[in-house]
Formats: structure tokens, C-alpha cells, sequence
């Protein structure tokens, strides 16, 4: 069984990150602003196969970009296992891509990034690992956070 399978930790957002942030962060971005990277994230939902948006963080690392779930497996998550691809917007710009999700493996060096990038704003779903961290401390929590590399179309 895969990571991806077996492993279903899911760290539910608060009242403030629901009702504030999050929806702060959405407004702005979908004004044009970008915060720190943040995306309008749409993707279908895997039962009703309505659109469901959510902000969300790109990453751009070598060269290529994807999406970190730190809370773990999210409504996002399985809508995008699902679908396979979605669109990114920022204000009126839209952008849509396929996506595949990475193996544990593939992750330890994207999420090293996605930490070094958003420690501050996410770090607490990582368990005390960070940036800085050992390979080890990387490998033990991979299976926790879904990644996702995007190819746009």
C-alpha cells in the first residue's frame, strides 16, 4: 500500500484561518494581489464534479512548480487525485494544468523548499522539522504532506 493510500492525517484549520485569513488571503488574491505565492486553487470535486476553489501556495523550485498540502490530505487533495488537473488563478489571469503527485521520495527535497519558503506561515503542520532539518526528520514526515508537481497546459 503507498503512502498515498495508508496515509490519511488531516490537521483542520481554526476559526481565525477559516473565517480570516483564509478569506482574507482569497479576496486579495483574487484582486490580482498575490500573497507570498498564494493561487486561487480550482479543481473539481470528485462527487459532485463541481468547481471548488481554495487559496493555496505555489512553489517554484527548480524550475518547475508545485503544491505542498501542509495540513495533509485536505478536500483539495482528493479533489485533485481525482481530477488529475484544475486551474490556478490570480485576479483575472488563469492557469490550468495536469498534475502528478509525488512519491515520498521525491518529496524530501520540494518540502525542504516549501519550509524554507513558508516556515512561518505553515510551520506548525510540519511537526518541528524545518528547512534546516536532516534528510531524516524530511523522510519520516513526507508521508504527511501531498505534493504535487504541475505542468500547465
Amino acid at each position: 500500500m503507498s503512502a498515498r493510500e495508508s496515509n490519511n492525517r488531516y490537521v483542520e484549520p481554526g476559526w481565525f484561518t477559516t473565517h480570516v485569513f483564509n478569506q482574507l488571503v482569497h479576496l486579495l488574491t483574487r484582486a490580482g494581489i498575490s500573497v507570498w505565492g498564494s493561487r486561487i486553487l480550482w479543481v473539481r470535486g470528485r462527487t459532485s464534479g463541481e468547481w471548488r476553489s481554495t487559496p493555496v501556495n505555489l512553489l517554484s523550485y527548480n524550475g518547475q512548480q508545485y503544491l505542498v498540502a501542509p495540513r495533509g490530505v485536505t478536500q483539495w487533495v482528493r479533489n485533485l487525485r481525482a481530477a488529475g488537473n484544475g486551474e490556478l488563478r490570480v485576479g483575472s489571469k488563469v492557469h490550468a494544468f495536469d498534475a502528478d503527485e509525488l512519491d515520498d521520495a521525491e518529496k524530501i527535497e520540494v518540502l525542504r523548499a516549501y519550509l524554507k519558503r513558508w516556515k512561518m506561515e505553515v510551520g506548525i503542520f510540519f511537526n518541528g522539522v524545518s528547512a534546516t532539518s536532516p534528510k531524516a526528520d524530511l523522510e519520516k514526515i513526507a508521508p504527511n504532506h501531498p505534493v504535487f508537481r504541475l505542468t500547465f497546459t
